[in-house]
């Protein structure tokens, strides 16, 4: 299942590199692209949601060590799946390109950059990052795999 790593990496690469972008076009104002989404830039010291956003600074130690974790249970489970477990090598994979990319962020800046800024007329979906998504997009994967949901199974 290695041909499967480089998901992770093209999550941490993208990731990074459009962190820096947003960090050097997005500070003066954001960007409208469309009336429901704008470019913003934002510096997330908090967890998903700005969860803890607001704490004294101790959080970015727990969230570095929770994402240390997680990395290291992927990794180990990356390396259980069979063949037929596609879909849930690229969940984890996703997950894990995305735990990283904010993991450099928290370690190298404290916070996380964070910069789509989805909204509906007052109302804002707490910012979020490359990495964020594919995350989320593998929890999905992973939820609909447990539903029997999702890519085909392969027979080999």
């Amino acid at each position: 299942m290695r041909k499967f790593w480089w998901i992770a990496v093209l999550v941490v690469v993208l990731d990074q590199l459009t962190k820096l972008a947003a960090v050097k076009f997005l500070t003066v104002s954001p960007i409208v692209v469309t009336s429901f989404f704008n470019l913003q830039l934002v510096y997330n010291t908090g967890a998903a949601f700005g969860f803890l956003n607001d704490a004294s600074g101790w959080q970015n130690m727990l969230f570095v060590i929770i994402a240390i974790i997680v990395s290291l249970f992927i990794i180990a489970m990356a390396f259980r799946l069979g063949a037929n477990d596609v879909q849930v090598m690229v969940a984890l994979m996703l997950i894990l390109g995305g735990a990283v990319g904010n993991l450099i962020d928290r370690v190298r800046l404290d916070y996380v950059i964070d910069f789509i800024d989805l909204h509906y007329q007052i109302w804002h979906w707490p910012a979020f990052n490359i990495a964020d998504s594919a995350i989320s997009v593998g929890a999905v994967l992973l939820v609909l795999d447990v539903f029997g949901l999702g890519f085909p199974k392969r027979h080999d």
